[in-house]
């Protein structure tokens, strides 16, 4: 299998969340409520899965095998863009949680600003997994052979394996910061 191929396999899970989103934010639209619950598992996923482990794979990993690769220029140029995406996403996530945030505040206008983030966060993904699955990810396969192929594989595995234990040490530690 190649590098790419976990990444895309990746993609179609978030794309089912995405789906998912997209049905309880319209449900959401239409109730004077946010169920603040699913925003949090929402949240959870995609800072979780979709950027700690996906965008994590792809930045730590595959970028920095691609950047010691001879791109050509549009290569290099879509690379800059997915970099940018991935913060703009992060960025979006970041918004949805500051107005959630409000509206438990008491805020209840707020409510329509985490429909409308949430809105904003299910359109973009679609274009952004276009872009890597059909215009970068398979040209970029030609610049590496098969002996990288598995050492990226190999990476990703590992990369997967420790982030679990990555995620909650850094949980315990924040529990044990507030109890000192």
């Amino acid at each position: 299998m190649m590098p790419v191929g976990p990444l895309m396999i990746e993609h179609r899970l978030i794309e089912r969340m995405l789906k998912a989103f997209a049905g309880r934010i319209e449900a959401l639209d239409n109730s004077d409520e946010v169920d603040i619950g699913f925003v949090d598992e929402v949240i959870d996923f995609i800072r979780s899965y979709a950027d700690r482990c996906h965008h994590g794979k792809e930045e730590d990993i595959f970028f920095r095998e691609l950047k010691k690769k001879p791109l050509s220029r549009e290569l290099l140029g879509l690379t800059d863009d997915l970099i940018y995406e991935h913060n703009q996403a992060r960025q979006m996530v970041a918004e949805i949680i500051t107005a959630k945030e409000d509206y438990m505040s008491g805020n209840r206008d707020a409510r329509a600003q985490v429909v409308q983030l949430s809105r904003q966060l299910i359109s973009f993904y679609p274009d952004h997994i276009e872009k890597e699955d059909k215009h970068y990810f398979v040209p970029c396969m030609a610049y590496f052979d098969a002996n990288e192929q598995a050492g990226m594989l190999r990476e990703f595995a590992e990369f997967d394996r420790s982030l679990i234990h990555t995620k909650y040490r850094t949980l315990v530690e924040k529990l044990e910061k507030t109890q000192a």
